[in-house]
């Protein structure tokens, strides 16, 4: 996916807390979100939904 001049959404990549091991992609508005993203996502090598915190 090319990005276009002056877009204000940037790919990220959140890694689970627990594990460290399995990420999910996703994009955020970096004008609007300022800090890091954190979400609850499920981690299917624990079978449960786990904290994934925002990774550079």
């Amino acid at each position: 996916m090319a990005k276009k001049k002056g877009e204000k959404r940037e790919i990220i990549r959140l890694v689970c807390t627990e594990d460290n091991k399995h990420y999910v992609t996703t994009t955020k508005n970096k004008q609007n979100t300022q800090g890091k993203l954190e979400l609850n996502k499920y981690n299917p090598s624990l079978r449960k939904v786990t904290l994934h915190r925002e990774k550079k």
